[in-house]
């Protein structure tokens, strides 16, 4: 008789690959080809993960409450960070019911209504930095003239930080959220951001308003959230902003190098919200895996037993390349309809901020197709740096002219 031990799958070695530009990693491509529920094991952390890439399958682990995020915190999981500092009473490590109520807190910022009254006031921000962009004339680095300052300013303008504060913000962001800074530079930054961010919200705290860090500072006036899970939450949707920076970049570079794709958008406007969308779901925006999660007890999935206090990753990435959802899903398809990509997760901590993210998106590509005609890379294409060493990747530099 053949034990559930034996049925299970060897683990394989993942490391952590510095790729170029848009390059889907080869070690998830021989992941997904091997079967849709594989065993991983990422260059930190100890044993091995569980690794999920069928769309479905994927969907279904998100929804599942067998499968917690908070029980990531004290567990040594496999991971691709050389290390793990998750805030207390962050809501990305938190389940239902206090995920629920602590999202319940800045929801009002993030509707579709929420994100509409920002729509104005984000194309004034990107004007503000085209202008004297176009004024200076080429050649240009667009990562630092607009990729960079656009994603910073709007975010900051929802959370409510002073634009005087932006510079450092990007700063404790980048040392974050880069694995090649070291464990000590990302907790000092972490903790300087928290530290700030204290001190805004027992300001905002008597004040109130519409920005997050309003919202946030009246929840724990009304003792509905603890200073510590809103200054928790604050950072995550500050860290989180910026990855638009990297998302754009990528949208931007696959443009320049695929002048077709920017000809078609360009000549047909009514397409660009559904070639953004398509962009989201084509991009690997992030190496390896993002967070995992772990089974609070035992669950049959894809004809295996995940034990209880095992780890599960999901890739976002394999699930936008499942071609029984997607056909053709390594080709960029401008009229993909419909498009159900998981660029921003899904269920209880589906991204917050993803209507905001797809609409700075969108207006930063429209702008760029419609005010810079003649937009073309100063180098080959296969010598624009890339951050290495990044969780979420992108052009480090994006060197251009017209």
């Amino acid at each position: 008789m053949i034990t559930y031990q034996q049925t299970r799958p060897p683990v394989r070695v993942w490391p952590a690959l510095d790729l170029h530009g848009v390059d889907f990693d080869p070690v998830l491509t021989e992941l997904m080809e091997e079967g849709p529920i594989t065993r991983i094991e990422l260059p930190n952390g100890t044993g091995w993960a569980w690794l999920v890439t069928r769309y479905e399958d994927v969907k279904a682990v998100t929804n599942d409450d067998r499968f917690s995020r908070e029980a990531v915190v004290p567990a040594d999981v496999t991971r691709l960070a050389p290390h793990f500092i998750p805030v207390p009473g962050a809501v990305g490590f938190a389940d239902p019911p206090d995920h629920t109520r602590l999202r319940r807190a800045v929801a009002a910022a993030f509707t579709k209504r929420g994100v509409e009254r920002l729509r104005h006031r984000t194309q004034e921000i990107l004007e503000d930095l085209v202008d004297p962009l176009l004024r200076d004339g080429p050649p240009a680095d667009f990562t630092e003239r607009l990729l960079v300052p656009f994603p910073l300013a709007v975010v900051c303008e929802v959370m409510g930080v002073p634009a005087a504060d932006q510079p450092r913000m990007h700063e404790w962001t980048y040392s974050i959220l880069s694995s090649s800074k070291g464990a000590d530079r990302s907790e000092e930054a972490k903790n300087n951001m928290a530290a700030y961010f204290t001190e805004l919200l027992r300001e905002r705290g008597s004040t109130g308003g519409d920005d997050v860090c309003g919202l946030l500072g009246a929840a724990v006036a009304r003792s509905e959230v603890s200073e510590e899970e809103a200054v928790g939450l604050a950072l995550l949707i500050q860290i989180g902003g910026e990855a638009v920076t990297n998302n754009s970049g990528n949208m931007i570079y696959i443009l320049l190098t695929r002048p077709e794709l920017a000809d078609r958008l360009r000549a047909e406007p009514e397409l660009r919200a559904r070639g953004v969308d398509e962009l989201l779901r084509y991009i690997p925006h992030r190496s390896a895996v993002g967070l995992s999660r772990v089974a609070k007890e035992d669950v049959e999935l894809c004809g295996v037993t995940i034990k209880a206090g095992e780890a599960v990753y999901n890739s976002y990435l394999a699930a936008n390349r499942d071609p029984d959802v997607f056909p053709d899903p390594g080709a960029i398809d401008l009229q993909r309809s419909p498009n159900p990509h998981l660029a921003f997760g899904h269920g209880p901590h589906y991204c917050v901020g993803g209507l905001l993210a797809t609409m700075e998106s969108q207006l930063l590509i429209s702008t760029v197709l419609d005010r810079f005609p003649g937009l073309r890379l100063t180098v080959p294409p296969e010598e624009v740096p890339f951050r290495r060493g990044a969780l979420i990747r992108g052009p480090e530099a994006l060197p251009v002219t017209w």
